[in-house]
């Protein structure tokens, strides 16, 4: 299982790949695939519990799917993503719902969806021996205050502030940053100025790596956001498959005779 120490040694060096994963199966397959880090990410909120957004997912839910991932992963290196209101509030509480994700349900670090605020904890963290990933530019939890999911640092003054952020969690040990939803040219800046790793979701091809969230990756989702990419069709395929489930069920074609099991020392009862 590769460390933080070798995802930063990979900085500049090659690709690294992450993707999201929130149950034990999936985190399977992504783990067999050969992918550098799972995310645990709140993105469950929205893509597997039904909410609008990432604001209702709490401690105890990104738990539940971070044991789920961390006992299927045998490879990757598992990030916890902590939700909002979980850190940067109270120092204490910060850390006991961060330390909770490695003590308890098996991550390796956690993703904190980064600002001024996150500063101090991220040194704090890091220190008490929780691998921090930073995470600049979009950050969902925030989209109360955006009014939606807009690309940030598109002028020079939002630019700097992302930039200037970036360094102070290099310095503050975070391992790596995500930066999503921010031009390219700005994501390249950042790479180049920094030497932990750039992990790039909408951040174009110059990060030291990319994520994806896996529903989007593998077509489960409905609708996906324009910077993301889908490399299969598992939405129809899953269609096709409970279709042809209920026409069989209905023209009681299933279960046929291979599916059941008789038991001759029954047939007295009958």
């Amino acid at each position: 299982m590769p460390t933080v120490r070798d995802v930063k040694a990979k900085a500049g060096e090659e690709p690294i790949t992450m993707l999201t994963a929130y149950d034990a199966p999936t985190a399977a397959i992504v783990d067999d695939a050969g992918v550098d880090m799972i995310l645990v990410g709140d993105s469950v909120g929205n893509v597997a519990l039904g909410h609008e957004t990432t604001v209702p997912v709490t401690v105890d839910g990104i738990a539940h799917h971070v044991g789920a991932v961390s006992r299927a992963a045998e490879d990757a290196l598992v990030v916890a993503d902590m939700p909002f209101l979980s850190f940067g509030v109270d120092e204490k509480d910060s850390i006991e719902n961060a330390g909770r994700m490695l003590k308890e349900e098996g991550a390796q670090a956690v993703k904190l969806e980064s600002g001024p605020h996150t500063v101090d904890i991220t040194e704090q963290m890091t220190q008490l021996g929780i691998p921090v990933m930073a995470h600049l530019g979009l950050t969902p939890q925030h989209v109360n205050q955006y009014g939606g999911y807009p690309r940030q640092g598109t002028d020079r003054e939002a630019a700097e502030r992302i930039l200037n952020l970036a360094i102070e969690h290099e310095e503050a040990g975070a391992f790596s940053l995500v930066l999503e939803h921010v031009p390219s040219n700005l994501a390249a800046e950042i790479t180049e100025t920094l030497d932990i790793p750039t992990i790039g979701i909408g951040a174009g091809p110059d990060c030291d790596g990319q994520v994806l969230v896996v529903n989007d990756a593998v077509g489960l989702s409905e609708w996906s956001p324009s910077f993301s990419k889908q490399f299969g069709a598992v939405r129809e395929e899953m269609a096709s498959a409970v279709d042809d489930y209920v026409s069989a069920v209905e023209s009681e074609e299933f279960p046929a005779e291979e599916h059941s099991h008789e038991e001759a020392d029954l047939e007295d009862l009958y």
